[in-house]
């Protein structure tokens, strides 16, 4: 975990010594181990190193290639770096360090962009080439590191960084709300687009790379999941399955430093923890909720199952919403999903104990372990009647009172592009223009979003075509990005040995019936896992990491704290204040349960407040 800012072409008579400093400093907990500047006429790069790999001052970045032409900043980590590096020393590259770091920059002299096909890890990064006058940036296959950039400038400079609170102390930047990222955010939780909540700040896509000349911008894709299916037996893929997660997690447990886990009562984490066997496994629950809510009596027994010391903590309504400023600032942009709570808490555990933590994210989606990519046995019976006459009952179920037959009607009458945006779905989007200002209602619909998807795999199943909308929006927007954020708050690194283009090679290939059938979903997966796994680890069924959000907000002391924020001038830039306390009042009173409506509109004022005031 390190992070890295930047920036080029500034004619603005400013100081840039000073400048990248303010910069670097926003993002120390990424680095807290050193640091380092390389500027000239062109480029300024700052860089926060956190020690990982090869624990000596050669490892510092900027790192430079032999002749001082070419500059790297680089965040992440190259898992196959050894044997890229014996192969570019064979090619005549003197190396400095053993740090995968290095590997990139003189692959890059050796190989171009193409040292892009050759990498397997997690990765952004930037390289300066200063004899061709060009940037190369890169972010990695899935998006499990960040990158943002803009040239929303009043000098039309370009800046870039790990992350957008540091682009935000640029004395350039022109800073400004994204009106069009609001209502979006409503139903899906997080930061959909490209776009940012900032304006002009944008997200550089998983699996692309940007060329930067002369205030010039060139943006390509480098990589794509691509699932094509190959027949063949369970027994088959089961073994493979092994083979390769071994192999995976052999290579992400590569570190100079101590290594752990988290571990909560469901497959994936559990299952890369019997691969990984560390010396300690992390844990959180919540205070007074048993059950979904606190499974670290799971993760305790199955720890002392495989003798690994376990380490869990309890939080409590007050830690949460105390906290809550701390995580949206580190956030950087808003992000409702209740588990990125319990998720800064339980980095904030292990980095008392490790700087390196494996965990299971990435699962459910290569191999297919949501509920939602299992129909249940009531729609697989209605599914068998013809569209031609569900189709037309699920439009006049849209006119009638809500409730779950009509709910269940209109689904049931949907092809999985209308009906399916991913895992989130908090606000139906009539009920985000309800309770938006009429300056916020004018983004990009629902369906427009995720067309952009649909549309380059609408020749796959239905199965796929729901995970491949996930890999694209939900993984890198929600999943990933509060692992990385909330891990590099309390300056450690996470790694998710799921999320390896090997693996998803291997999962891609799987037939549907293996990935989602009608015992289980993520079928293959919990095969394999069940030789390193208890059967009832192997077999349990998918909770998340639920937060009682809607038990705490029917406590008078919760609701009084999202009454003042849902009745205040900040409030009332953006909403309908009435129709907040609407929603606030039934919920509290019991008479619905609009416990994500209340979560996902609060977490966005107290991110407003954080950044904005």
């Amino acid at each position: 975990m390190c992070g890295f800012v930047g920036f080029a072409d500034t004619s603005l008579p400013i100081d840039k010594t000073k400048t990248i400093q303010d910069m670097m400093n926003t993002i120390v907990h990424r680095g807290p181990d050193s640091g380092g500047v390389f500027s000239d006429e062109k480029v300024t790069f700052g860089f926060r190193r956190l020690m990982i790999i090869d624990l000596v001052e050669e490892g510092n970045q900027p790192m430079y290639n032999e002749d001082e032409s070419c500059i790297l900043i680089f965040n992440g980590e190259i898992y196959n770096y050894q044997e890229l590096r014996d192969d570019l020393i064979k090619k005549g590259h003197e190396f400095i360090s053993k740090t995968d770091s290095e590997v990139i920059l003189h692959g890059y002299e050796e190989y171009g962009v193409d040292i892009l096909q050759k990498l397997r890890g997690m990765f952004a990064f930037a390289i300066w080439d200063s004899k061709k006058e060009t940037m190369f940036l890169a972010r990695d296959f899935f998006g499990i590191k960040p990158l943002y950039y803009t040239q929303n400038t009043s000098d039309h400079s370009f800046i870039f960084g790990s992350e957008i609170k540091s682009i935000l102390k640029h004395p350039s930047y022109k800073k400004e709300m994204n009106k069009d990222a609001l209502k979006p955010y409503l139903t899906f939780q997080y930061s959909v687009m490209d776009e940012t909540f900032f304006k002009g700040i944008y997200k550089l896509k998983p699996g692309h790379y940007m060329l930067y000349k002369k205030g010039e911008i060139e943006i390509n894709p480098f990589w794509d999941a691509n699932f094509s299916e190959k027949e063949n037996s369970l027994n088959y893929y089961v073994e493979q399955i092994k083979k390769t997660l071994e192999e995976s997690v052999k290579y992400h447990k590569i570190s100079d430093v101590k290594v752990g886990s988290f571990l909560s009562g469901g497959v994936d984490s559990s299952y890369i923890t019997s691969l990984l066997n560390p010396n300690k496994t992390f844990s959180v629950g919540f205070q007074d909720h048993e059950g979904i809510f606190n499974e670290t009596n799971l993760a305790k027994d199955l720890s002392d199952i495989l003798h690994i010391e376990n380490h869990k903590k309890i939080i409590n309504a007050d830690e949460c919403f105390k906290m809550l400023p701390t995580i949206q600032y580190h956030m950087d942009e808003p992000q409702s999903n209740p588990s990125s709570v319990p998720l800064y808490f339980l980095a904030e555990l292990a980095s008392k104990h490790v700087t390196v933590v494996l965990s299971g994210e990435g699962a459910d989606e290569i191999f297919g372990g949501y509920a939602w990519y299992q129909a249940t046995p009531a729609m697989r019976k209605y599914e068998k009647l013809p569209l031609t006459i569900r189709r037309p009952v699920s439009k006049i179920s849209q006119k009638l009172p809500r409730n779950r037959i009509t709910a269940f009607l209109e689904k049931g009458g949907q092809k999985v592009e209308e009906k399916f945006i991913g895992q989130a779905k908090v606000f139906e989007e009539k009920d985000a223009l309800k309770v938006l200002k009429e300056d916020y209602k004018n983004s990009p619909s629902i369906l427009d979003i995720t067309k952009q998807v649909y549309d380059k795999v609408n020749d796959k199943d239905n199965l796929t075509k729901m995970q491949y909308v996930d890999l694209k929006l939900w993984l890198p927007g929600d999943i990933l990005l509060k692992a990385d954020k909330m891990s590099s708050a309390h300056s450690i690194e996470l790694r998710v040995p799921f999320l390896d283009k090997v693996v998803m090679e291997l999962a891609s290939e799987l037939p549907a019936d293996q990935r989602v059938n009608e015992l289980n979903t993520k079928h293959a997966l919990r095969t394999a896992a069940k030789e390193s796994l208890p059967e009832e680890w192997a077999n349990r069924p998918k909770v998340g990491f639920p937060v009682p959000i809607r038990y705490w907000l029917r406590e008078e002391k919760y609701y009084n704290i999202v009454k003042e924020m849902f009745q205040s001038d900040i409030a009332e830039q953006f909403f309908n204040t009435d129709e907040l306390m609407r929603y606030l009042n039934d919920h509290y009173e019991e008479k619905h349960n609009y416990a994500r409506y209340i979560w996902t509109v609060y977490v966005f004022l107290i991110w407003y407040k954080e950044f904005f005031t």
